[in-house]
Order: structure tokens, then C-alpha cells, then sequence
């Protein structure tokens, strides 16, 4: 059984896809899937994660926004940031809005585990 549950908030069903995989056998279990900021702040609520992943670039509303409102209307909503993005001042931003960590994409199984492990443990699950 996991011990973790993560929200996926990408654009590209690929990601997804390729994350879903890697943590196949893991103790981290994906438990919703969402392609907009929207959608994710439509289900947040419904599906309660203990971490949300969450891209930076996406149509309509971005990662940065996204984060900044699901933190206004989920103050216990845990956000890592996952992009391609790979800015300084992106991450300066991410971790202001309340990020817990960051990843770059391309990942590999390896950087996927460990940055979502670092997660968990800055917000003591």
C-alpha cells in the first residue's frame, strides 16, 4: 500500500504517463490527474492529496498561479514544482508562493523519487 499520495497537475498527458510508471512499486501512488490550474483547483478538495506536482507552464492559468491560489484557498495544500523552467528566480518564486521543492524536467525514476522523498519529509509526512 503507498504511504504517499500525489496530485498531477501537467498539461502533457506524457509526463503523466511517464511518472505514473516510475513510480510503479514505490510508496508514492498518483491518486488524481489534472491538465489545467483550473481543474486542479476544482479538485483539490475532492481528492485531499499529501503532495500536488505541479507544472509551471501550462494554457490558461500557470504553475506560479495555480500555487499562489491553491495555497490562498487550501492553506495545507503541499505544492512541487516540476518544470522545464529552469530559472533561478522561477524557484525564488515557486518556494515564496510555498513551494516545498522543485524538480527539472527531463527526470529520471532516480530524481523523481528523491525529490518527492525531500518533499515529504520538509512537510514531516
Amino acid at each position: 500500500m503507498a504511504k504517499y499520495r500525489i496530485m498531477v497537475v501537467d498539461d502533457s498527458r506524457v509526463i503523466y504517463a511517464e511518472m505514473k510508471k516510475m513510480l510503479e512499486g514505490s510508496d508514492i501512488e498518483i491518486i488524481g490527474y489534472c491538465r489545467s490550474g483550473e481543474e486542479a483547483l476544482e479538485q483539490y478538495g475532492t481528492m485531499k492529496p499529501d503532495l500536488v506536482t505541479l507544472d509551471i507552464v501550462m494554457p490558461g492559468m500557470d504553475g506560479l498561479e495555480t500555487c499562489k491560489k491553491l495555497r490562498e484557498h487550501y492553506p495545507e495544500a503541499n505544492i512541487f514544482m516540476v518544470s522545464s523552467m529552469a530559472y533561478d528566480d522561477m524557484i525564488d518564486r515557486a518556494a515564496a508562493l510555498g513551494a516545498k521543492g522543485f524538480l527539472f524536467k527531463p527526470f529520471t525514476r532516480e530524481t523523481l523519487l528523491e525529490g518527492l522523498r525531500g518533499a515529504f519529509k520538509a512537510i514531516h509526512l
